[in-house]
């Protein structure tokens, strides 16, 4: 039951967004009691917060495996990029909720995530720092804002990107991939 919780709640989390849905939203969605529902979570936020820590947690160990894998620095940032674009495709409406409603989480809660969140930039600063050492990329750039960027052009995607379209999370991949690395400009 308490997945059948997570799960509507993502969805509604989604449609109406956090501060519209309320626990009895939830639970009439479920056709369950309110007791139910504070079985599994103490309140609204904690369960946004489970959401959190899930939808981070999983992205992190995705990155981690990524991270070992005897791979380029070029493999292993494309790898990563794929893994946000396709996460759109599996998870869409977690990873809206994710990166929409963590404004309602309490500061608490939000500096948890917030620490997560780093990590998985700060693995993707090193994938460039170490690839800049390695000759994947050139040297002298900012990898640390480079890492910003690189996530802000994937996460905002969960805003537009609708997967089911004309281009797929691979081509999309490869068109920022060839962006990150190439540019716009004429060669």
């Amino acid at each position: 039951m308490k997945q059948k919780i997570v799960q509507e709640s993502i969805l509604l989390f989604d449609q109406k967004g956090f501060g519209s849905t309320s626990i009895q939203d939830i639970v009439d969605a479920l056709n369950v009691t309110k007791g139910t529902f504070y079985y599994y979570f103490s309140s609204k936020e904690q369960l946004l917060m489970d959401i959190h820590l899930d939808y981070i947690e999983d992205l992190l160990n995705h990155q981690e495996k990524i991270m070992l894998k005897q791979s380029s620095y070029r493999e292993k940032l494309q790898d990563i990029v794929y893994l946000l674009i396709k996460d759109i495709e599996v998870r869409g409406s977690e990873g809206k909720v994710f990166f929409r409603e963590m404004r309602h989480l309490g500061e608490k809660h939000a500096e948890i995530i917030r620490e997560k969140r780093n990590v998985f930039r700060e693995n993707v600063e090193l994938i460039l720092r170490e690839g800049m050492k390695q000759g994947d990329f050139r040297e002298g750039l900012q990898a640390h804002m480079l890492s910003f960027a690189i996530l802000g052009i994937t996460n905002w995607s969960y805003q537009w990107y609708q997967p089911a379209g004309s281009v797929s999370p691979k081509e999309l991949t490869n068109i920022y991939i060839d962006m990150i690395l190439n540019g716009i400009l004429p060669s």
